[in-house]
């Protein structure tokens, strides 16, 4: 049996002495307390609630709940990040709260980058067809010369080898914002570590809002949203007219003004009434 953590908290201070109000232990599990002879409802007017064996209590919590010490069932719920081993031990239920238990980010190199995880150095360089998947984000440092690539897309992530072409002027580590739930994690990352960021997304209004929205709004002065040398032929040869006319009541909320280069494609996207898949950019494609 789940007990909440406001439930939980008035049964500690009933074993503490105290006498709470009626009015303040509205809880099913309450009633059924009372029904134990464990707890007393009393008075006419203004009912308190008082707690009659404390023994018993502590037999009821640990028999019908799994918690064998209240005060840390209280401390383990309290915690944003308690792990799931934390909660079965609290409570004998690993699920007694929604706990995140996986997180991090993949990241992705076509050549050899040092790095270092938790203070111990290594060389980032998966295999052709695997990603390197980065869970203790917190303590991972790439290479101080290193650029980090945001990619939006799958298929761009997976053949970073034959996009080479289009980084051959800084060091890439890229990065992928999928899957999306675990993108705060590496907004949190890009926010600790001082690499510049260049954002390399799709070439459409939607595209520009994700790089806007989410990412430069919290990394203004070391990120930039990546623009290939030929994209107005790109755009001109490749643009999708209904990619436009679906997103075309879409625009940055954040000011992009401080990016010319992004103003350019904007007005660019909005002249020729196109958008661009950022697959367009695999060579060979």
């Amino acid at each position: 049996m789940k007990i909440p953590l406001k439930v939980a908290k008035n049964l500690l201070l009933l074993l503490q002495g105290q006498i709470l109000a009626d009015s303040s232990t509205k809880h099913s599990v309450i009633e059924s307390l009372i029904e134990e002879n464990i707890l007393m409802r009393s008075g006419r007017i203004k009912k308190s609630i008082v707690l009659l064996n404390q023994a018993a209590l502590a037999d009821y919590l640990q028999n019908h709940c799994g918690i064998s010490q209240l005060d840390t069932y209280i401390e383990v719920l309290e915690k944003q990040d308690a792990s799931r081993a934390e909660l079965a031990m609290a409570s004998a239920d690993s699920k007694l709260k929604t706990a995140r238990t996986f997180k991090g980010f993949l990241v992705n190199s076509y050549q050899p980058l040092d790095c270092s995880l938790n203070n111990e150095p290594f060389t980032l360089l998966p295999l052709e067809g695997t990603f390197t998947f980065i869970y203790d984000f917190e303590s991972f440092l790439p290479a101080a010369d290193a650029t980090i690539v945001g990619i939006e897309n799958a298929e761009n992530f997976r053949q970073i080898s034959k996009q080479k072409h289009l980084f051959n002027a800084v060091k890439p580590l890229f990065v992928c914002r999928y899957p999306q739930n675990n993108s705060r994690d590496l907004i949190k990352w890009l926010e600790l570590i001082p690499n510049n960021y260049f954002h390399f997304g799709d070439y459409d209004l939607a595209g520009i809002n994700i790089y806007v929205n989410e990412f430069k709004k919290h990394i203004p002065h070391k990120s930039l949203f990546f623009i290939p040398e030929n994209i107005e032929v790109l755009v001109l040869q490749y643009g999708n007219k209904d990619r436009y006319n679906e997103q075309k009541e879409a625009f940055p909320k954040q000011s992009i003004e401080d990016e010319p280069a992004l103003l350019s494609l904007l007005k660019l996207i909005h002249h020729t009434k196109k958008g661009l898949d950022q697959e367009v950019l695999i060579k060979g494609s």
